[in-house]
């Protein structure tokens, strides 16, 4: 980081946040307080029930445990910050944490497209493949898989980061954004970012789009194979996947939405970070809990267990 103090003369970026008007920002701070609170609530639920419950232990589950984990360290990079500075008139972030949330947030935000990924594989093997099933998705591999996610989510950061520090800053300091992130970021920068864009996008791009592209796939194939299913496997089989396809459409279209394109400062941009940062990682919850009767059982098991030992 020495390097980089040297030639920047801005230690302090001042963000410009969502809304202007007091009085709307003070209603955020309501909302998005609620929205928060309840992302980490309903995904820590979804992360405590399956660790205990014995009904959960197929790779489906262990894949949903640590994706609701990622989710709330997702969220957790943005939300807080953003939240408070709904309260403060003049809000700001040193250059260095500004740089530590853009690692995290795509650190984490890649961790998530990946395991929608080997879900979306998991799923395919279960259905396309049930005789060999237990082979494929062994424990050995399901660690490996979750392993390869969180490599694959550094090696990402790690290239938007190296990207990010070369460049000197120099001022003006204020980022119009509600959060740092790379674009935002590259504005202020006092040099030309053209080359420095491009590898982001070509990063963010290739990753989100082959990662797409085999999650659409292992839901064609699968959806083809189905026709071979009786009725109640093809309706057992459709309710789980179409949780999954709900959740990838709500991650993928707004990521792809943003980082597939050139960068431009619309306030529509922030209102679509909103839905990803704030709103997804709430529905996600709820859309794997509500659809999937075999996790709301065992949250109804874990209840009456937690009840019964509190009458005792």
């Amino acid at each position: 980081m020495g390097s980089m103090t040297s030639k920047n003369n801005v230690t302090e970026l001042i963000i410009t946040g969502l809304f202007q008007h007091p009085q709307v920002q003070r209603v955020c701070f309501v909302v998005f307080l609620l929205l928060y609170l309840a992302t980490v609530a309903c995904n820590g639920l979804i992360v405590l029930t399956v660790s205990v419950s014995k009904s959960l232990r197929s790779p489906m589950y262990f894949f949903l445990s640590y994706l609701s984990l990622v989710e709330i360290s997702y969220s957790s990079t943005v939300v807080p910050k953003f939240i408070t500075d709904l309260l403060i008139k003049i809000k700001t972030i040193s250059l260095e944490g500004c740089l530590a949330q853009i690692f995290f947030f795509h650190f984490f935000g890649v961790t998530e497209i990946l395991l929608l990924t080997v879900m979306a594989y998991d799923r395919y093997a279960a259905i396309c493949k049930p005789l060999h099933y237990t082979t494929i998705m062994n424990q050995a591999v399901c660690h490996l898989l979750v392993a390869g996610c969180w490599l694959g989510g550094i090696i990402h950061s790690m290239v938007q980061i190296l990207v990010t520090v070369q460049l000197p800053f120099c001022g003006p300091n204020v980022i119009d954004h509600y959060f740092c992130d790379l674009h935002p970021l590259f504005k202020v920068a006092c040099t030309d970012t053209f080359v420095e864009g491009a590898i982001v996008l070509a990063n963010s791009g290739l990753i989100s789009v082959i990662s797409f592209l085999i999650l659409v796939s292992s839901y064609v194939v699968i959806l083809v194979n189905l026709r071979n299913h009786s009725a109640e496997g093809r309706r057992k089989a459709l309710s789980t996947c179409a949780s999954y396809i709900t959740v990838a459409i709500l991650f993928f279209g707004p990521a792809i939405f943003l980082y597939m394109r050139p960068s431009s400062t619309f306030t529509e941009d922030k209102l679509v970070a909103v839905f990803y940062t704030v709103i997804t990682p709430m529905l996600n919850a709820i859309i794997y809990t509500l659809r999937n009767a075999e996790v709301k059982n065992a949250m109804r098991r874990l209840w009456d267990k937690k009840v019964n030992s509190g009458i005792e």
